[in-house]
């Protein structure tokens, strides 16, 4: 079957909810015992099966377990940030579900069902398959599922019958649509109409997107009214500064008034764990005071000392190298990994997203720990500050220096071009995902502006070597007389 007839097949696929579950039951069937020659399911199912299978969810047997009690489940519903604006999506969505005999399912960020309601005969049946409240809906506890999928995949989405991929769902359709938080923009929630795949509407999935945008406005508009509060009852705290250099923090770190103009300091200040100072980097070092909601930020700026300078240049270094005011310093690769993570992320990272960053899903917080305080032994531990860990030095770094050429516009310099790819040695998730996407940047600016020199460059880097569009390009551009010709064939 070509492309375009696997096309034309899903465009044509039944509108009967019934017709279309026996066509999309073949494809699964097909797809899960490995005929090569069945078309696929819609690409967002398909990716989603990947990560399900990924995960070892068993299409046969997986069932969603119960992870939150009675106890846990009424003091998460508590606190959780959709509580209050429940009433707003009862409003929206349970006539409807009763309607259409369906069931309204709001979960948290991890999947986990909190609230539950709709038409008693659904209820009834999701209970013979444990959709109920407390249980795990991501997608690597119970494979595809539009809870778990819209949570995954950061917006709407709708699973019809066999495009679940454990069988036991099977006779069920979904549409569900995440919620995010309006402070962090994070994902918070998500919200769901689900029932018997003989109800399936086409209309469920925008009626549940429409109720999330208006459960996200709604959120947006508390919390306008909490910062509008905030900023009235401690302006006081604020003015208390005379002038001074200082601001006014949300709970979370989010900046609302300062004593000085926009811009001085960044959107967000984050908090540490423990203690009350934050370093700011060339400000100076934050003095953090509790509020009764948020925090008074008071800046004492640094005097007298020079920062110092921390010059890397790990573009194509194999043996990663660092001066420190011009004095070398022999890195190990994992060192040089850690400090290219951290000059990306100036306003620091925490040592759970660093041990992302360097190890993937296997990482451990403790080893990161482990692993900067050997780093700041051999720089000096005043050069990486904690909680965040943050490089207190002028950077100079050629990766940076990189990606802001690209970033601009701009064509980088041939001679930077052809030191290679960041870290090559490196197989650190955070550093490879840099890798690749300084590569694919670079290569689009460089092909888009057509400068010669850069373009013979990077067509001597081990990435660009046998690239067909980048010889292609330069044959176009360098002048007939050009010697360089001549190794292009």
């Amino acid at each position: 079957m070509t492309r375009t007839e696997a096309v034309r097949r899903r465009r044509e696929a039944p509108a009967d909810p019934v017709e279309r579950a026996r066509v999309l039951a073949q494809v699964h069937d097909a797809v899960l015992s490995g005929a090569t020659s069945a078309d696929g399911p819609r690409e967002l199912v398909s990716a989603s099966w990947r990560r399900s299978l990924d995960a070892h969810v068993d299409p046969d047997r997986a069932r969603p377990a119960v992870v939150l009690d009675t106890d846990e489940l009424d003091d998460v519903r508590s606190s959780h940030p959709l509580s209050p604006v429940l009433p707003l999506l009862r409003r929206t969505l349970l006539d409807v579900a009763d309607e259409a005999v369906h069931m309204m399912i709001v979960t948290d960020a991890g999947g986990h069902i909190l609230w539950r309601e709709g038409h008693p005969q659904v209820l009834r049946r999701a209970d013979d398959v444990a959709l109920v409240e407390g249980t795990r809906w991501s997608e690597d506890a119970v494979g595809t599922n539009a809870m778990g999928t819209a949570l995954a995949e950061g917006r709407a989405v709708q699973i019809h019958s066999a495009e679940h991929l454990v069988r036991l769902y099977h006779s069920w359709t979904c549409a569900a649509a995440p919620i995010h938080d309006p402070e962090t923009g994070e994902l918070m929630a998500a919200i769901d109409l689900t029932g018997p795949l003989r109800t399936f509407h086409p209309s469920t999935l925008a009626l549940v997107s429409a109720a999330a945008e208006l459960v996200e406005v709604r959120l947006a508009a508390r919390l306008a009214e909490r910062d509008e509060r905030l900023r009235a009852r401690n302006q006081v705290h604020l003015d208390g500064l005379r002038g001074e250099p200082g601001a006014l923090l949300a709970a979370r770190g989010r900046v609302l008034s300062t004593t000085t103009p926009e811009g001085w300091l960044p959107e967000r200040i984050p908090l540490p764990v423990s203690g009350g100072r934050v370093d700011l980097g060339e400000h100076g070092e934050g003095v953090l005071e509790p509020l009764t909601e948020g925090w008074l930020l008071r800046i004492a700026p640094r005097t007298g000392a020079s920062r110092t300078t921390l010059a890397v240049g790990f573009l194509g270094a194999e043996r990663p190298v660092a001066r420190l005011d011009g004095r070398p310093l022999r890195l190990t690769l994992r060192h040089a990994e850690m400090l290219a993570l951290l000059a990306l992320h100036p306003a620091g990272l925490s040592a759970d997203r660093l041990a992302q960053a360097l190890y993937g899903d296997a990482g451990n917080p403790v080893t990161v720990r482990s692993e900067v305080h050997r780093l700041r032994a051999a720089l000096g531990p005043a050069l990486i500050s904690t909680q965040p860990y943050r490089l207190r030095a002028r950077v100079d770094a050629d990766l940076l220096a990189l990606r802001d050429d690209v970033r601009a516009g701009r064509v980088p310099a041939p001679e930077m071009l052809a030191r290679g790819a960041l870290l090559p040695t490196s197989d650190a998730p955070g550093i490879r995902e840099e890798r690749a996407h300084l590569e694919a940047t670079v290569r689009t600016t460089v092909l888009r502006r057509g400068d010669a020199d850069a373009l013979w460059a990077l067509a001597h880097t081990e990435s660009g070597a046998g690239d067909p569009e980048l010889a292609d390009r330069l044959r176009r551009v360098l002048p007939e007389d050009d010697p360089r010709r001549a190794e292009l064939g």
